[in-house]
């Protein structure tokens, strides 16, 4: 294979108003793992769509080299239904797939009393397309599947059920394994960590250092860019820039090129500024005629330097918590089971000021039914679970999201929750969650999971609890708004409870880790990083 398996040549592309690309280019070669970054709306995901043809630049072109296989995942994954988890996963195989689909249908016939009359053609066929699925590797086919949906956080008995009967967030697993089973020569990923907990997604990042092909990516999670990458490509203001190295190496060397460029800006500034000083101070007298003149051409020749593009980082202050009492949240003797599954198995634990919990376990240990109970969303089946009197919650859970108003405006939901606050607190606070000037007027049924997840952290910490209870809140947040809302949280004075799978979130924010295992719980003093250096894991599962 050539190499650049993907090139972009001198790409142009503007939507309505909006231009993403200004005949920029960029090549992925064979091998290379690049990462693919750029503000919100910056057209990330427009860059996918050209390489799948789905969508064709104004000018330039997008070149595959012949014969190419490419993966692509992406968040919409349609409808599956129908058939079983592993029978969605093998259909997206290419041709083997099709052969495997012939295979399991001449089986069907051949248990068929009404075909008896053709059953020598039948099992003639049928050895030959055996003989076709063999030479394709069909056998070790299913075994390689099993092992990427196990990977993927899928246990045997959801292997083998109906795909239909699972929810958006497991599709999207299934989804992710059938690119990953397909192996192709390159794969784009468009933000693949959004629905995998943190034994998945480790999972994942070796999977995809072993991959020997191409792959481009976005992600919201930082550390696994750092992980996967080798390149960074950013796209911003219409270009496409690449940068060698890992996602902290684009982060340093971004800064580096801001203020080289800055500084070379303000000493154009300073030099022109002389310059029409002169020009202006001598115009009118005919002895400088020559000088003005020639410096007057001059200035028409020079290169002007562009300042440094700079994304506004709104920063907002938030209202300090009300302090509350010394136990905020005390869990005794507590027992819960979900059918034949026991959750907790006589439960304690303590929750005190200023601690702020990360809770990690394995698939089905309960982390988020530990959060709930203490939420008051669900009961223990016996125990106790007691609240602090003067703990005021906020908590933030996935289907906090449906409990937003779809018909209002972004804007109207700000001003309706905090009607005595200015307009100005409320334009800065909606800034602040990544919603500008024409954002705020969108209706809250359009906005995507991101959104109305920025939405309803926005309503939760301008007027903020002093005990925070957050299930995986920063699924589908952007990298900028992670950043605000981490800085934000490292100076919240109140106490927190949390279940994340980003490792940026976990490292900077906790100050213990209760780990949920079989065997019962096992809290550490310190925060995430201690456990990882404690246990030599970065997650429970994992060795």
């Amino acid at each position: 294979m050539a190499r650049g398996v993907i090139r972009f040549d001198n790409i142009s592309l503007q939507h309505g108003q909006q231009i993403l690309f200004v005949e920029t280019s960029a090549a992925l070669h064979k091998g290379e793992k690049v990462g693919l970054v750029g503000p919100n709306g910056s057209g990330k995901s427009t860059l996918f769509r050209c390489v799948m043809k789905e969508e064709t630049p104004d000018e330039g072109q997008v070149s595959i080299d012949r014969g190419v296989t490419i993966g692509y995942f992406r968040q919409d994954v349609g409808d599956m239904k129908g058939r079983t988890v592993i029978e969605e996963t093998m259909d997206g195989a290419g041709p083997v797939a099709e052969v495997a689909s012939e295979l399991k249908k001449l089986e069907h016939a051949m248990g068929d009393p009404d075909q008896a009359d053709n059953m020598d053609k039948l099992i003639e066929r049928f050895g030959e397309v055996q003989a076709r699925f063999d030479e394709l590797g069909g056998y070790a086919l299913e075994g390689r599947a099993r092992e990427i949906l196990a990977g993927l956080g899928f246990r045997e008995s959801m292997v083998d059920g109906d795909v239909g009967a699972l929810s958006g967030g497991w599709k999207m697993r299934v989804a992710l394994a059938r690119i990953l089973l397909m192996k192709p020569d390159a794969m784009l990923l468009d933000e693949p960590t959004n629905h995998l907990d943190l034994e998945s997604l480790i999972w994942l990042e070796e999977f995809l250092k072993r991959y020997e092909g191409a792959l481009l990516m976005t992600s919201h999670d930082r550390e696994f860019l750092n992980r996967v990458c080798t390149r960074i490509l950013e796209i911003d203001g219409g270009e496409i820039t690449s940068f060698g190295g890992n996602y902290e190496y684009y982060v340093q060397q971004k800064a580096i090129a801001n203020q080289q460029q800055q500084a070379t800006f303000e000493r154009q500034q300073a030099m022109l500024k002389k310059e029409l000083a002169f020009i202006e101070r001598f115009k009118a007298r005919a002895s400088h005629a020559a000088q003005v003149q020639s410096r007057v051409k001059k200035l028409e020749k020079i290169d002007r330097v562009e300042p440094p593009r700079r994304h506004e980082k709104v920063s907002f202050e938030f209202k300090a918590a009300p302090r509350s009492g010394e136990d905020v949240a005390k869990i005794v003797g507590v027992n819960k089971a979900y059918g034949d599954l026991t959750i907790y198995k006589g439960l304690d634990f303590l929750l005190r000021r200023k601690e702020r919990w990360a809770i990690l376990g394995v698939n089905g240990a309960g982390k988020s039914t530990l959060l709930k109970m203490i939420a008051g969303q669900t009961q223990p089946d016996s125990g106790t679970v007691t609240v602090g009197a003067s703990v005021k919650m906020g908590y933030f859970a996935q289907h906090a999201m449906d409990l937003l108003d779809g018909e209002k405006t972004v804007w109207q939901t700000l001003v309706d929750s905090f009607s005595r606050s200015s307009e100005g607190t409320l334009r800065s606070l909606a800034g602040c969650f990544g919603f500008t000037k024409d954002e705020v007027d969108k209706v809250v049924r359009v906005l995507s999971g991101g959104e109305k997840a920025r939405l309803v952290m926005a309503l939760m910490l301008f007027d903020p609890p002093n005990l925070l209870v957050l299930d995986e809140p920063t699924n589908h947040i952007d990298l900028a708004t992670k950043e605000m809302l981490i800085e934000s949280l490292k100076n919240f004075e109140g106490s927190m409870i949390f279940v994340s799978h980003d490792r940026h979130f976990l490292s900077e924010l906790s100050n213990r880790v209760l780990e949920l295992t079989p065997e019962g719980p096992i809290p550490y003093g310190g925060g995430y990083t201690e456990y990882v250096s404690r246990t030599g894991r970065e997650a429970p599962g994992l060795h």
